[in-house]
């Protein structure tokens, strides 16, 4: 099996050597360059072009966050893996934002780390279960289709609907009633219930109202 190629970032040289050590007794794993921080993790991403970067999210020139969007607008065929101190809501769905994979909380377990890797590699999501209603809510809303904005005035009827266009227009009742082909008693108990569903003392004030909510345009 092809080794999962991996780059290591953080800033700090303990932690750095801690998950090369790591990572490199573990099945399946190779180190194929680290870095200590995000402006020299784009360098050392280009010349080893690995699988997975595990990126530390704080550290000075360039921070993880930042570098991970570098990274994936351009390879979207390598995976990121951010590396944390804790759980902070904001900072993870930043990253996740950025176009990382998911998570790793510093000091995990070798199999914890293993198995993030091989999920990222994978395709998939890495993240805990503290974070994953609000991560899965995050990504619904990018495939969400948009909803149409709501119909002003909903007690309206069809009728009064297409009554109120035309008396923003500027039409008259007779105006109205002659396009409509209905009697003017009719047009004006529509517009009687239009000002008591408009909440509008007359005609001036319906008017307004329907014209801030779109009524009467031509195009």
């Amino acid at each position: 099996m092809t080794p999962i190629r991996v780059v290591v970032v953080d800033d700090h040289q303990i932690v750095r050597d801690g998950l090369v050590a790591l990572l490199a007794a573990l099945d399946g794993v190779e180190v194929v360059g680290t870095a200590a921080d995000g402006r020299d993790a784009l360098h050392v991403v280009e010349e080893a072009h690995p699988d997975v970067v595990v990126m530390d999210i704080q550290m000075p020139e360039l921070d993880g966050i930042e570098a991970t969007r570098f990274v994936t607008d351009k390879h979207d065929d390598i995976r990121v893996v951010m590396l944390t101190m804790n759980e902070d809501d904001d900072t993870v769905l930043s990253a996740m934002r950025a176009g990382a994979s998911g998570y790793l909380l510093k000091g995990s377990g070798a199999d914890e780390v293993h198995n993030a890797i091989r999920a990222a590699a994978g395709g998939g999501m890495v993240f805990g279960a503290s974070l994953a209603s609000k991560v899965a809510t995050y990504f619904a809303s990018l495939t969400a289709p948009s909803q149409a904005p709501a119909e002003p005035f909903p007690d309206l009827s069809e009728r009064e609907r297409t009554v109120l266009h035309m008396l923003a227009a500027g039409r008259s009742n007779d105006s109205i009633a002659g396009e409509l082909f209905v009697s003017n008693k009719t047009v004006r108990n529509a517009v009687s219930a239009i000002y008591a569903k408009l909440h509008a003392a007359g005609r001036a004030e319906a008017i307004v109202k329907a014209r801030e909510a779109g009524y009467g345009r031509t195009n």
